[in-house]
């Protein structure tokens, strides 16, 4: 394999890479619309109850997990790309539908019980979607190209947060939100006819799926997992990572920006930015610092050994999440000083953004070196599971902390749970496997 950058040909001359990107940039932009919408719609109607929100994301959450596993099974029997742009129209479809109905039912108790299943069966959908995507550039992209194309996607990512989350402010502050959830439908749509030109040499399995063909190539899965215990020991310590972080993102910035910021007098560049529109700056920070990690790493070669690394850098980002608990109990908690917690914050995306795409890239690359491609969708799956399983369970718990004990008790709670998460991985033996 060359190890010279230049020598490499880049991975936009791959018709079907660009098939994959250009058809994900225009769904995730409005997944990035949708899930700024219905946080903030949903707080809206419910009269800020964080624990709607969190009984939201864990519901949507649970359903991802619970279909994912189904997922991987198609994904390694079927066209992933078939898949795929089967699930975004059905994606698509579901959203203009609740649309629809959004229209026609005003009732505040029953758009939120139409935004409930919308979103369990939406991610119900992205659960048997997300498995065959994750598993389809080792089949349509070369080896040596595989990190090049994984810092490309997550570039696209990082600019998606900056343009997507920017658009999604000013949208929702502008628009009726059946308005948005068109857009979001439409584009859905869009993605699956791109999807539909992909092309690649699939090789049908010759016998037909059965419930326990479908239950024997799970287990498969989990068995061939368990012949890797160095993907095993990464595998268990991102669990309880995210089981800490995603409550920072997912419950306390919606609660922050509906209770501390909309409630104070004045803040920084209040005369330009609504409440809202500052949680489109947070996420402009991050994904221009994203977006340089990612182009450090499109330049270079993919490292033989990552795992040392990985944890040194988990461990970074849970100081910076320790600093901006700090933050917030002393500037917002205790003073009144909210413009200082925004500056604060910002800061804090910037460096968690370059970190986390440092860890992300060169993980996902190495697992899709690693891990035969016959087995790529199940063992996606099942990673998908155990990396996501209890944040289901942390939206809930997040979301009763916010409502009895507020918001500096779940940012100490979540900082040093991910703090210990990173120092177990870093001390595990098992990590300099990778």
């Amino acid at each position: 394999m060359s190890s010279d950058p230049a020598s490499r040909e880049n991975v936009f001359a791959n018709r079907n890479f660009r098939l994959v990107f250009y058809g994900a940039l225009v769904s995730e932009l409005g997944s990035i619309l949708y899930s700024f919408s219905v946080g903030f719609y949903i707080l809206e109607i419910t009269g800020n109850s964080a624990f709607l929100q969190g009984l939201y994301l864990a519901l949507c959450g649970a359903s991802m997990l619970i279909f994912t596993p189904v997922g991987g099974v198609l994904g390694d029997r079927f066209h992933k790309a078939r898949i795929m742009f089967l699930c975004d129209y059905a994606k698509g479809a579901m959203i203009l539908l609740v649309t629809l109905l959004l229209l026609l039912f005003r009732s505040p108790g029953v758009q939120v019980v139409l935004l409930f299943v919308l979103g369990i069966l939406g991610n119900a959908v992205s659960g048997i979607f997300s498995p065959a995507a994750g598993a389809l550039f080792p089949h349509i992209v070369k080896d040596e190209q595989l990190q090049q194309a994984n810092a490309y996607v997550s570039m696209k990512n990082s600019l998606e947060g900056i343009v997507g989350i920017v658009l999604a402010g000013i949208l929702y502050a502008a628009l009726p939100i059946h308005i948005l959830f068109f857009l979001v439908g439409i584009s859905y749509i869009i993605s699956g006819i791109s999807e539909m030109l992909i092309r690649y040499d699939h090789q049908p399995s010759p016998e037909p799926l059965t419930l326990r063909l479908a239950a024997q190539d799970i287990a498969d899965g989990v068995h061939y997992l368990q012949t890797k215990p160095a993907i095993m020991a990464l595998l268990v310590s991102v669990l309880f990572v995210n089981f800490f972080f995603s409550p920072i993102t997912g419950n306390f910035l919606p609660y922050f920006i509906k209770t501390d910021l909309s409630a104070a007098p004045s803040y920084l560049m209040d005369r330009l930015l609504t409440p809202e529109q500052w949680l489109s700056v947070f996420e402009v920070c991050f994904g221009l610092a994203s977006l340089l990690g990612a182009g450090i790493l499109s330049a270079r070669p993919s490292e033989e050994k990552v795992g040392r690394k990985t944890a040194l850098r988990l461990l970074l980002t849970s100081l910076c999440t320790l600093g901006l608990t700090l933050a917030y109990w002393l500037l917002v908690d205790r003073g009144g000083a909210i413009s200082a917690f925004l500056i604060c914050f910002s800061v804090g995306c910037l460096l968690m953004g370059v970190l986390l795409s440092l860890i992300n890239i060169p993980i996902n690359t190495t697992l899709m070196q690693v891990v035969d491609r016959d087995k790529l969708s199940k063992v996606a799956s099942l990673i998908s599971i155990v990396s996501q399983g209890m944040v289901p369970i942390s939206s809930v718990l997040a979301g009763l902390v916010l409502g009895h004990l507020g918001s500096s008790a779940l940012l100490l709670i979540c900082s040093l749970g991910f703090m210990i998460s990173s120092l177990m991985l870093l001390f595990n033996k098992r990590i300099h496997e990778i």
